[in-house]
């Protein structure tokens, strides 16, 4: 899957103009929609939208471009971003000054975004999404390192029951048969 610069900076634009209240999107939330839009339109279809390498930060993932797209988007005067106190702790804020061009996006991926957009900024706090981002494939990360799409797929990991085991043996015993 190669990066589509094009369309994560477009992505990023979509996300910043559908905040009209800038204080919903924060870096935080915004890393967060990018990566579920990316990761879910992957797990659902095996293709992520953008192609965005995605790595591991303190409080989550966090797409590896978002630095610079974000700059460019300031300096384009496309999106500005405004620095506030939130609880003691220095917080930036998005908003688009002018309307993102949504023609490079999908209806479907245009409608899973706006779910992204929803899920994070709408029903969770920063510290509430950075936390549910923390699973097993973020903890097994290292600092810094890429985390793979293919992750997405090992994201619940659950406990090993009674019927997991016996699912095991039954096949154990027909390799055994066979061998």
């Amino acid at each position: 899957m190669s990066f589509n610069r094009l369309k994560f900076k477009q992505l990023v634009h979509y996300v910043c103009d559908k905040a009209v209240d800038p204080s919903v999107l924060g870096s935080i939330k915004l890393n967060k929609v990018l990566y579920y839009s990316d990761m879910i339109h992957y797990k659902v279809h095996g293709s992520s939208i953008t192609g965005e390498t995605y790595v591991k930060r303190q409080f989550g993932p966090v797409p590896r471009h978002i630095p610079s797209v974000i700059a460019e988007l300031i300096q384009e005067k496309k999106v500005m971003r405004g620095k506030v106190d939130h609880f003691g702790r220095m917080k930036n804020e998005y908003i688009a000054v002018v309307d993102c061009d949504k023609t490079v996006f999908s209806g479907e991926e245009i409608s899973l975004i706006d779910e992204a957009f929803e899920h994070v900024c709408l029903n969770h706090t920063a510290t509430s999404i950075s936390e549910e981002t923390h699973g097993v494939i973020w903890q097994l990360a290292t600092m810094g390192e890429e985390i793979p799409y293919s992750t997405v797929f090992a994201a619940n990991v659950g406990e090993i029951d009674e019927d997991d085991i016996e699912w095991a043996n039954q096949i154990l015993q027909g390799v055994r048969e066979a061998a």
